[in-house]
């Protein structure tokens, strides 16, 4: 059995990222159901993937990891660390032969090393840079955890929007809606809102601004 691990919301400021793996016995299902990397992709066609992809996979895992867990985890791990280590879990359930892995590390060969050295050696890890345009398992991974994602920042939206009348946006620190949410949330609360990541720099410099005291103040 081969497998393909990625994920979705490394980057943003708000909400949760997602790790999820995809096996299956050959790639060749997923290049006839056309997948591509997630971020190519429509939300209505990934959605109608994600769909196909679960027919079709002999088996999925994922993990949501929460902004104060990724804030935790932080303080003692690099970003790139936190995705071995939830990579690694992710392999660990599948139990393949063969993973492929989308790398986060500027040397894809060290991401795929540290990986594999804390599992079986019978298992091979090929770790690639932008796997998920590369290997059809990939992609499927990357569409399951993109999905994934989407939903949880939707919740999140629900129930964050309507106490300020104020969309959030993106969820990434580039969005300017995004930054327009969470300076009108900390002006009228003083605090950052939940699902934040605080140790990221756009998050700290925009409580800093409105309320004139460091996250570390706490």
């Amino acid at each position: 059995m081969i497998a393909g691990v990625d994920e979705a919301g490394r980057g943003p400021v708000i909400g949760p990222m997602v790790i999820a793996g995809v096996q299956a016995k050959d790639q060749n299902i997923f290049r006839q159901i056309q997948v591509k990397d997630s971020k190519k992709l429509s939300k209505k066609r990934r959605t109608f993937l994600a769909d196909q992809i679960k027919q079709i996979a002999a088996k999925i895992e994922f993990l949501v990891i929460k902004a104060s867990d990724i804030d935790d985890m932080r303080k003692v791990m690099t970003m790139n660390e936190i995705e071995v280590h939830t990579f690694i879990k992710i392999i660990k359930k599948l139990k393949p032969d063969q993973c492929f892995v989308d790398a986060a590390d500027v040397n894809s060969n060290r991401f795929g090393s540290n990986i594999s050295a804390q599992l079986p050696k019978r298992i091979e890890v090929i770790s690639k840079h932008k796997a998920d345009d590369i290997y059809p398992i990939v992609s499927a991974a990357s569409i399951i955890a993109k999905t994934i994602r989407d939903k949880e920042v939707e919740k999140i939206a629900q129930k964050l929007e309507k106490k300020i009348s104020q969309p959030l946006g993106s969820g990434y620190p580039s969005d300017p809606i995004t930054q327009q949410f969470l300076e009108s949330w900390v002006k009228k609360y003083k605090k950052l809102p939940p699902n934040t990541r605080k140790s990221w720099k756009t998050a700290q410099r925009i409580y800093e601004q409105h309320t004139r005291k460091t996250l570390n103040d706490f």
